[in-house]
């Protein structure tokens, strides 16, 4: 049966308003808003559960649109249902500074529930968005439902060609996400062509043997089909869906199921020409009628009374369960118990690998910190983040908060960013340094969203040994460091370890890389291991140094032995331990002065890494000792004597390179 004209009239607002924006901006993808408006617009005014009034409320269900690129789609209906999105911001889509950016921004615009664009990174995001439901549901749901909504996601061809969705959607399927629907754009176009020039695989059979729920629609414009389909979905429990949805990308325009409708504007006549045959005034642009904007306001206005029961509910709940509603306050607020049970180490305790240091401080604090959760690429064994006595994340016990992601760091790092996207709870990964390479465009997206992950990696150097250079990292400190908004701490030592995790578990602090050794690491003495302020002398020349050993992590214990080689050819060398860069440039000039002095030239960086950006610190007639080629398959000791790593050598490189004479 072919759509209401009222239903035509609304989908064509959200159309037109999209190819509107994006002919203003010439810049854009009208393409996918033409062909996905139906299938959207059923979902967000039949099913999705949103208050536009209050953009945060907890219970709402989550949106993710991951194919990103038809972000004037979001937006349309953002506007369209009365969040703060105005007509002036569609008018200013892709303009410096506006609320309507060519991808969706969290934390930018009002209703945006991820950063899209990379594609499968929103798949692997709605992944994350359905655990931390399903967790806090085991968790918190009783006599009263308080965490029942649903996570909804868009993806494209494209989506479903990255890697990531396939370990994404394995996973979903494992763990049987029932709260998990994906709507899939099936419109069999890319970017550069048909997608059958480079897809021919049954993706609906990809799904089915992963454990999904799978549907087709055959047309996607079809409403009541959809709203069906949604309905059927919405009532299997005990896996997730997938809708597979027939569209035609660029629908109604000249340009239709062409490549040519994905990522330029259509052009002034071709607009025209798409209105006339949707029966779409062809001025003014940007029109929405009264009747159609009222429509959309009172969906939204039910949102808001959907939230007003849900409030209700909820105090009756709290009032039944006062502890546990202690609980769900404390999480929600996002701000962890000041009665951390903290692990005291010393001279019998501390000499550990930092990667066991890890374990030991996470496993201390876990009780009191209900709201971590997260796990490793298989390797929690290796890597020591398996929280003892929380539970496993799986099919019956959703309340565990150890989750088994297996191997498939892509998509591990992802579902991180979903778990904090959904909020109130804050998880953690754990692999080896080395493949930090996997996770790169999540770690980028949890800077760019500002999001409160902990990325926790091991096996931080050469100096893990006989595994080779396939798993020793070399470059990666530097990428790292490299990349805005993201805080990296390499400790020292075990108390330094300690530390860092004060520092990371505190309330919107944005994402971290903690990165740790497999070897152990001395303890190396009671002190004030100022990892806050990023750098601190752990031990001075006794008088005017000569020379700065600036080191990190494993290193810093052979900078201070190199120190004692030193002194003893009189040379007094000052140590400085610096855990982080980021931390240590945020810290005002005065404290940077007094940890470097500016006057002191003579300074050597010591760290098993790639050299490159070192000069920040040792300054342009500094050196930096590192490591600039792949590492080798050896045992710990070889390597550190084939590539330098000895107090001996790094004193004589010391005084040759700056002219010492020793005696």
């Amino acid at each position: 049966m072919p759509n209401s004209r009222d239903d035509e009239r609304r989908i064509n607002a959200i159309r037109f308003l999209a190819v509107d924006a994006v002919q203003k901006a010439n810049s854009g993808h009208p393409g996918m808003p033409l062909g996905a408006a139906a299938f959207t617009y059923t979902l967000w005014t039949r099913h999705l559960r949103f208050d536009p009034a209050e953009p945060d409320w907890f219970d709402r269900d989550r949106f993710i649109l991951s194919a990103g690129h038809g972000s004037m789609l979001l937006y349309a209906l953002l506007y369209l249902t009365g969040y703060a999105v105005s007509m002036d911001d569609l008018k200013s889509f892709r303009q410096f500074g506006s609320l309507t950016p060519g991808h969706p921004e969290f934390g930018h615009t009002p209703g945006v529930s991820a950063t899209t664009g990379p594609l499968g990174q929103g798949v692997g995001n709605a992944v994350g968005m359905a655990i931390a439901q399903a967790h806090l549901a085991a968790r918190f749901n009783r006599d009263a439902r308080i965490v029942e909504h649903f996570t909804y996601c868009i993806c494209g061809d494209g989506d479903l060609m990255e890697g990531i969705s396939q370990e994404a959607l394995s996973l979903a399927g494992h763990l049987r996400l029932g709260k998990l629907i994906l709507l899939y754009d099936d419109n069999q176009v890319s970017l550069a062509g048909p997608t059958e020039i480079t897809l021919n695989d049954d993706v609906l059979g990809r799904f089915e043997a992963s454990g999904w729920h799978v549907q087709r629609v055959t047309d996607g414009n079809d409403v009541a089909a959809v709203d069906g389909a949604l309905t059927a979905a919405k009532n299997v429990t005990d896996r997730p869906s997938l809708l597979a949805l027939r569209t035609h990308i660029g629908y109604g325009s000249p340009e239709q199921d062409s490549f040519k409708a994905h990522g330029e504007p259509l052009g002034p006549e071709n607009v025209a020409k798409t209105k006339e045959r949707l029966g779409w005034p062809l001025t003014p642009a940007f029109e929405v009628p009264d009747d159609v904007l009222a429509f959309f306001r009172e969906v939204g206005r039910r949102g808001g009374a959907l939230n007003a029961q849900w409030q209700s509910a909820f105090r009756m709940w709290e009032a039944a369960h006062p502890d546990l509603a202690q609980e769900f306050q404390q999480i929600a607020a996002g701000k962890p118990t000041t009665s951390l049970a903290w692990p005291q180490f010393d001279a019998a305790n501390g000499s550990v690998a930092t990667r066991d240091a890890g374990g030991l401080v996470m496993n201390a604090i876990a009780a009191s910190l209900p709201e971590l959760i997260g796990g490793s690429a298989d390797l929690d064994p290796s890597t020591k983040t398996y929280l003892h006595g929380a539970g496993d994340f799986e099919p019956g016990s959703y309340e565990g908060r150890n989750i088994h992601f297996g191997v498939r760091e892509h998509a591990m790092g992802a579902i991180a960013n979903g778990i904090a996207y959904h909020g109130s709870l804050l998880p953690f990964t754990a692999t080896f340094f080395n493949f930090s390479d996997y996770m790169k465009p999540a770690i980028r997206l949890a800077a760019l969203s500002n999001l409160h992950v902990l990325f926790i990696f091991t096996h931080d150097s050469i100096f893990l040994g006989e595994d080779g250079p396939t798993h020793q990292p070399v470059e990666q400190l530097a990428m790292l460091r490299a990349m805005p908004n993201l805080t990296v701490v390499r400790p020292a030592d075990a108390l330094e370890v300690a530390e860092a995790w004060k520092l990371m578990i505190a309330p919107q602090s944005g994402p971290w890389a903690l990165v740790l050794t497999r070897q152990k690491t001395p303890f190396l003495g009671e002190r004030v291991a100022a990892v806050e302020r990023g750098a601190y002398i752990i031990a001075d020349a006794g008088g005017t140094a000569d020379l700065i050993l600036i080191a990190t992590g494993s290193e810093v214990a052979c900078a201070l032995e190199t120190r004692r080689l030193l002194a003893a050819g009189g040379i007094a060398a000052r140590v400085v331990s610096m855990p982080s860069w980021e931390l240590f440039e945020r810290q005002p000039q005065s404290y940077r002065d007094e940890i470097l002095p500016p006057g002191i030239t003579a300074r050597m960086s010591i760290e098993a890494a790639a050299t490159f950006g070192w000069e920040r610190w040792t300054g342009s007639q500094g050196y930096a000792f590192g490591v600039d080629r792949f590492g080798a398959s050896a045992p710990l000791a070889a390597i550190a004597e084939a590539y330098g790593f000895t107090p001996a050598n790094l004193a004589a490189v010391a005084a040759e390179r700056f002219a010492f004479a020793t005696h």
